[in-house]
């Protein structure tokens, strides 16, 4: 199976060299291992990540693209869909099948026809605020900020 899993990875790393999407560079972190991925990720526009770029690593499974490879970040983020260690939580990254929790439909789970492209280009949505969450408007103003971060009266010691 790892052969399967090397001939698709060496393919879409073609694919991402030849007609890389803006804002996104990846590829093996060596020549010894296609399994390991770093990325960089540029920060989208008008967010609170534009000028950063963020840089991530992806581990893929020798099943591939059977499975979904996993994805974390190497830097320190602060989004809802990404844990403190780094690791991404998005749909696309999530196992085939039905979700256990019934928040995701089966449509928006990993499948062998997705890319690390695709995969790549929903995390830079996601940290465009396009997610189940909404976008946060408030980055800008940081008069605001205090009153969505602590919705509550905080009353001094």
């Amino acid at each position: 199976m790892a052969g399967t899993a090397l001939k698709r990875l060496m393919a879409e790393y073609k694919q991402l060299t030849l007609n890389p999407p803006e804002g996104i560079v990846a590829g093996p972190m060596n020549e010894e291992n296609f399994f390991e991925w770093e990325a960089l990720i540029m920060g989208p526009e008008d967010t609170c990540f534009e000028f950063g770029v963020f840089p991530a690593i992806l581990s893929f499974p020798l099943d591939y693209p059977l499975s979904p490879p996993k994805m974390r970040f190497t830097c320190e983020m602060f989004h809802p869909n990404i844990y403190p260690d780094g690791r991404v939580c998005i749909s696309i990254l999530h196992a085939p099948g039905d979700d256990p929790m019934g928040y995701e439909s089966s449509a928006e789970r990993w499948s062998p026809v997705q890319s690390v492209e695709k995969i790549l280009l929903s995390v830079v949505s996601m940290l465009a605020g396009n997610g189940p969450w909404p976008p946060w408007p408030w980055w800008r103003e940081p008069d605001r900020t205090g009153l969505l971060l602590y919705p509550h009266t905080v009353f001094p010691l």
